[in-house]
């Protein structure tokens, strides 16, 4: 099996393990059918994934690694809150008729702010540091923000990114590994997704600041299943597995700004049946 998938699995049974269910509490997501949706959850999940060892792409189903990729790109490269600049349709339910999701995801990266070096990005910032100043320990972002949190179509899930260079002795480049923090996580729904986002991402960013992709640390707040997808999960974690996939990075682009899903290549994702017409709570 993928060390992503023993991952996954631990995850799905340490939320059930826990024993706690909010059926009957006061919860704000709702079915289409308007009735409450409840969950079981968990607290505090850490998951650590080492992409020196593999891709962390489940093969339980398939994870559709370049839709994915090229989400991450919408809010990380183009820095955009419209629905029009994804080549998807899994945001569309929070747009407005003009495609916009409000100051939410992309949007908040894309705001200049002024710091000593001159006005920056969060992004550009990231990528300035990381350049010319790989041991500085301030090297993050956040996009929950709370004086726009009014102005968001959806509160972000995955909200914040740190970054943590190093070099060990004999070691020729820097090793760069991140911490993905989340307050929320829909585990089927999302689970593997936003897993496979940032570990691209890293591997991105590594690659355009000449550094080696390390370790993505995934903190998750409130790790949860849905009522409706626990007998879902509780088949989907029984499934055989298989080898990760090997995913790969075209070596000749080294400007962030110019990678496109296609710059990834995947090879050998042998995985179990898709899961589909999930049904989501909003």
């Amino acid at each position: 099996m993928s060390k992503a998938d023993k991952i996954y699995i631990d995850m799905c049974n340490a939320i059930i393990a826990n024993n706690v269910d909010t059926t009957g509490e006061k919860v704000r997501p709702k079915w289409e059918d308007g009735t409450s949706a409840y969950t079981i959850k968990k607290f505090g999940i850490v998951n650590r994934y080492d992409l020196r060892e593999e891709f962390p792409a489940i093969t339980l189903r398939k994870t559709y690694i370049k839709s994915a990729i090229d989400e991450i790109l919408w809010i990380w490269q183009k820095k955009s809150n419209n629905v029009h600049d994804l080549n998807s349709h899994v945001w569309d339910e929070w747009a407005n008729e003009d495609g916009s999701i409000g100051k939410a995801y992309g949007y908040q990266l894309g705001v200049k702010h002024e710091y000593k070096e001159g006005w920056f990005d969060q992004v550009d910032r990231v990528l300035y540091l990381l350049k010319n100043e790989p041991y500085c320990r301030r090297i993050m972002t956040n996009i929950y923000v709370h004086q726009d949190l009014h102005e968001m179509n959806l509160y972000p899930c995955a909200y914040g990114m740190t970054f943590n260079a190093e070099k060990r002795p004999g070691d020729k480049k820097f090793t760069l590994n991140a911490i993905l923090k989340q307050r929320s996580q829909d585990v089927l729904a999302a689970g593997n997704w936003n897993v496979v986002q940032y570990a691209a991402l890293v591997m991105m960013i590594a690659q355009a600041v000449d550094m080696i992709p390390g370790e993505l640390v995934h903190v998750i707040a409130d790790a949860h299943i849905y009522d409706r997808h626990i007998p879902i999960i509780k088949e989907l974690i029984q499934r055989e597995q298989f080898p990760a996939p090997k995913v790969t990075l075209d070596p000749s682009i080294t400007d962030f700004y110019a990678f496109t899903p296609d710059s990834f290549k995947i090879e050998n994702y042998k995985h179990g049946e898709q899961i589909k017409n999930i049904p989501i709570a909003v």
